[in-house]
């Protein structure tokens, strides 16, 4: 049976409760999850530790962002080990209790979806590798969809007097999402075949979603900027003349990509790798509507 969404986005509009949520205090470490935060509970007070134009992998424990924890009733983070390097700090310097575990007001995204490059034995040798798979997981428009649903259950559990709201929330939220979901489908079949060069894995779930390839990475490791003789030997590999772009995030730095992209004439793809990441990225349905059509315009002019 074909599920009639535009119907059932209509009926969730008609019967949205108008009564606000509870004023719920939540920290994000992550733009992505701020904004998933206020489609699920649009009244609450959301706070973003990190903005698309910085790296989530480095956060410094500031006192602002510690006085935003010591208030949070709910901190939302992608998980995966993205913030090993700074949410511990932030979590004994606020000394919240609430958030200090899952069990209460700490939500790690990547928890609830398989994701993908999970390894068993990982060294310092092989650079920034993360254990538990790679944690960018905000650009599966599938997995998102299934972490909503878990922080919809998690809003309940911290405030189940609004359980009714958030559970209509998470209805007009996934209606959209699946209508959303079918248009990105279509332009994801589009840029299958695509080959590029990135910079790190932070598109490797929107590769993935497109069947885009990454067929080399600008870092000689994760973690490691680009060398000369790095760039060297990405310099023969666009030699083949199958690669059509250079992809790097809106807050990386651009010097070898500049480099590679001169030599090669192969153009540069600056993506957003979060929301607010360029002008069009204002919440999730922008951020990947600006992406996808970014990555269209590019593989057209190749062709």
């Amino acid at each position: 049976m074909r599920i009639n969404f535009k119907l059932l986005l209509g009926s969730a509009l008609l019967t949205l409760s108008h009564g606000a949520l509870a004023q719920m205090n939540i920290f994000a470490c992550e733009p992505e999850y701020a904004a998933l935060a206020k489609e699920l509970a649009p009244d609450a007070r959301i706070y973003s530790a990190t903005t698309a134009m910085q790296d989530p992998h480095q956060v410094q424990a500031r006192p602002s962002l510690i006085a935003k924890m010591r208030q949070a009733d709910l901190v939302i983070c992608a998980g995966a080990e993205l913030e090993v390097g700074w949410l511990p700090m932030l979590q004994m310097k606020a000394a919240n209790v609430q958030v200090r575990s899952t069990d209460k007001g700490l939500f790690f995204a990547a928890e609830h979806v398989k994701t993908l490059d999970q390894m068993s034995n990982v060294d310092r040798s092989m650079g920034d590798i993360h254990s538990l798979g790679n944690p960018h997981v905000h650009f599966s428009p599938q997995r998102m969809l299934t972490i909503a649903q878990a922080l919809t259950g998690k809003l309940i559990q911290l405030d189940e007097k609004q359980s009714a709201g958030y559970q209509q929330q998470l209805s007009l939220f996934s209606v959209r999402w699946q209508l959303a979901m079918t248009k990105w489908q279509v332009k994801a079949r589009a840029l299958q075949g695509m080959k590029v060069i990135a910079y790190h894995s932070s598109f490797r779930y929107l590769f993935d979603f497109t069947n885009i390839e990454q067929v080399a990475d600008l870092e000689p490791k994760p973690g490691l900027p680009p060398t000369s003789s790095h760039l060297a030997s990405l310099l023969k590999r666009a030699d083949k003349g199958d690669i059509a772009a250079i992809i790097i995030a809106s807050y990386q730095n651009q010097r070898g990509a500049n480099w590679l992209a001169e030599k090669s004439n192969l153009p540069i793809i600056i993506l957003p790798l979060s929301v607010g990441g360029n002008e069009q990225s204002n919440d999730l349905f922008s951020l990947y509507d600006s992406t996808l059509d970014l990555l269209t315009q590019a593989y057209r002019a190749q062709k």
